[in-house]
């Protein structure tokens, strides 16, 4: 398990005092993507594919128990959106499979 994996496990241990460089790392080792608004917002958004919701983070230390719980959500919706989208792809490749062979 990498750094930022073990970092995803002690925040669901531990939900405090984490910094917004903490959650950045874990979001990039799981496909999260995030952004700053322009104009040097006082917040950091994350995001992924295939999960409608975002988690607007404010930029303070430490960041507040609640937006980690938040931010946690996220990176589980985004495992579980992309196991959904890795199945749907091998079952679309299956079903080619199947219309090539006679």
């Amino acid at each position: 398990m990498g750094a930022s994996g073990q970092a995803l496990q002690k925040m669901r241990q531990g939900q405090s005092g984490w910094r917004i460089e903490d959650l950045i790392s874990v979001a990039e080792s799981n496909g999260i993507e995030w952004r700053r608004p322009g104009r040097g917002g006082s917040h950091v958004i994350f995001g992924a594919n295939g999960v409608r919701e975002i988690v607007s983070v404010p930029d303070k230390r430490p960041i507040q128990p609640v937006y980690v719980r938040h931010f946690l959500a996220l990176v589980d919706a985004a495992k579980d959106a992309a196991g959904e989208i890795k199945a749907r792809r091998r079952g679309k490749d299956e079903s080619e499979d199947h219309k090539t062979k006679p």
